[in-house]
């Protein structure tokens, strides 16, 4: 999990903890997120768009090459980001904990 405000990221561990997941992280920072995005194993992987450090399209290219699937949080439409994640799963900013749930279940059943 790439988050890097905190009320956020706890929200969001909470919720993943209560679907089961074992969760990586949160970072808040983008050096930090390439790391785990290229070294850790991971099933699925919830990205804030704008992290301490700029944005974080490196890490979802990483995903991408990876072949593992993501859900990118953002209050921005598809016009703020790259061609290459238009598309993708995204949870618009702020959210609820029933739509970050329904978003996650989503994004386990397409990553199985």
């Amino acid at each position: 999990m790439v988050e890097d405000e905190t009320l956020i990221a706890l929200l969001i561990e909470e919720t993943l903890q209560d679907l089961g997941c074992v969760v990586v992280g949160p970072v808040g920072r983008l050096d930090k997120a390439l790391q785990l995005a290229s070294q850790e194993a991971l099933d699925a992987a919830v990205l804030d768009v704008t992290i301490r450090g700029g944005h974080v399209f490196p890490v979802a290219e990483q995903l991408l090459a990876r072949g593992v699937p993501f859900l990118l949080a953002s209050g921005y439409g598809d016009w703020a980001l790259p061609e290459a994640l238009q598309g993708k799963p995204r949870l618009a900013k702020p959210f609820t904990h029933q739509e970050l749930e329904e978003q996650v279940r989503l994004l386990c059943q397409q990553g199985g």
